[in-house]
């Protein structure tokens, strides 16, 4: 029996690192996508024997085509985000559009990209990581809460397209976790309003990346909250 296999896109992340480390230690292959930290890329696939580097950036089409279009995965995980805060009234045009780009245009990039031999080999699954300020919205996070909803949305609308391929289609969406996007937030006073008092580990998202990914069989459209029980 062949080897699964992953594609997580922002594996240099705290979130993408920690669902390439979950689904090679479950058995799979992990195509290790980034952009920027080459470094890191190559530390991460050093540690994980079933790997292999990926660079594209996913908002640039031809690239993410060249770079995956070819791939035959079992599970797409779409991770790769990016937040530039603001007021706004004081956001930059630029502000607004690389956070749309990056987690809208990106995703619908990667999948478009590999959604054909997951149809053609009538399987597959695909993790879209969205975020809680995605389904109620944040201050000062008006481009990040747009692209995330809109990931929402995408979410529901394409598991509906290909539930006839037996392609399921799902996605997280994280509270407060700890990673370079929280790492200047005071933390130790938001999580009082965190009903199990604690703040999140990448951890905690990989393992659900991983059973709506991998075991979920009956689960598609679906939007899982992650957030300690903050948003409800």
């Amino acid at each position: 029996m062949s080897m699964k296999k992953v594609l997580v896109t922002g594996s240099t992340g705290a979130i993408g690192e920690a669902c390439a480390r979950y689904f090679h230690d479950n058995g799979y292959f992990v195509y290790l996508n980034y952009r920027n930290n080459e470094a890191k890329a190559n530390e991460l696939h050093s540690e994980l024997e079933n790997s292999q580097t990926l660079y594209f950036d996913i908002t640039k089409k031809d690239e993410v085509f060249l770079a995956v279009e070819e791939l035959e995965l079992d599970v797409l995980v779409n991770n790769a985000g990016i937040t530039k805060d603001n007021l706004f009234l004081l956001m930059k045009d630029e502000e607004w559009s690389d956070v749309i780009d990056t987690s809208v245009n990106g995703t619908f990039y990667v999948t478009k990209a590999v959604l054909k031999n997951m149809i053609a080999n009538k399987k597959g699954s695909i993790v879209n990581v969205a975020s809680v300020s995605g389904l109620v919205g944040n201050v000062g996070q008006t481009n990040y809460s747009s692209a995330k909803g809109a990931m929402i949305a995408f979410t529901k609308a394409l598991s509906l397209e290909v539930a006839r391929y037996k392609i399921r289609i799902n996605a997280v969406a994280p509270g407060l976790i700890e990673s370079e996007m929280t790492k200047d937030l005071p933390l130790k006073e938001m999580k009082k309003g965190i009903p199990l008092r604690r703040i999140g580990m990448p951890q905690d998202v990989a393992e659900c990346v991983f059973f709506l990914g991998d075991k979920a069989s009956y689960v598609t459209g679906d939007i899982m909250n992650i957030s300690g029980g903050m948003v409800r």
